[in-house]
């Protein structure tokens, strides 16, 4: 099942997968919400998602879709090329992350290993990730609950809370009991140094 909130991307990659005799896309969503449906009703062998999308995005759906069947075989293909992505999806249980600049035959690949039980990195980042922890450099971010981290991801790319909110499914009320322990735990004044911090840590572009 391919997961992503941009109809011309799934095209493109539901060719480039069935190119393979092997590979066929049962099914498609173009969000969270729509992917926990989708995954009850065609039960895929894998799930290739993206995990920044409209709603609820691709971390919760990832949980919400392991609650209802621990044995989900999740493969996340995101934009993101950092080292603080990788971590989460695979903490929140997901199989795979690969970069969607990854060459066809890398995603395939991916997509066997974790059709197999086997987890899958793709190179670059798996680098990223161990220079990171032999390094003993603790990301900032890295003291961030899951919702804490979407909010602050959301803040950081200027949204507004009302904004985030409405996209999260929260109260304006909760977004702001989230920004305070946020900045709390970052020690940040604002939304500005709250963006410095995610552009310092490779999560936005600067």
């Amino acid at each position: 099942m391919l997961v992503d909130d941009h109809a011309v991307v799934r095209m493109g990659f539901k060719m480039l997968l069935e190119s393979d005799q092997d590979i066929k896309v049962i099914a498609e969503a173009e969000s969270g919400e729509a992917a926990i449906r989708a995954y009850v009703e065609h039960h895929p062998q894998v799930v290739v998602m993206d995990i920044t999308m409209p709603g609820i995005g691709g971390m919760e759906a990832i949980e919400r879709i392991l609650a209802k069947d621990n044995h989900a075989r999740i493969l996340v293909l995101s934009a993101h090329e950092d080292s603080v992505h990788p971590k989460r999806v695979l903490n929140a249980g997901a199989m795979g992350y690969v970069t969607k600049r990854s060459a066809a035959e890398e995603l395939i690949k991916a997509i066997r290993s974790v059709a197999n039980g086997k987890k899958y990195i793709e190179a670059s980042v798996a680098q990223q990730m161990a220079i990171q922890q032999l390094s003993g450099e603790q990301n900032p971010v890295d003291v961030l609950s899951e919702r804490e981290f979407e909010v602050f991801m959301s803040l950081a790319r200027g949204k507004s809370t009302n904004e985030i909110a409405e996209t999260l499914f929260l109260s304006p009320r909760t977004v702001g009991t989230h920004l305070y322990n946020i900045k709390q735990k970052l020690n940040a004044q604002n939304s500005a140094e709250i963006a410095l911090i995610a552009m310092r840590c490779g999560l936005l572009e600067p």
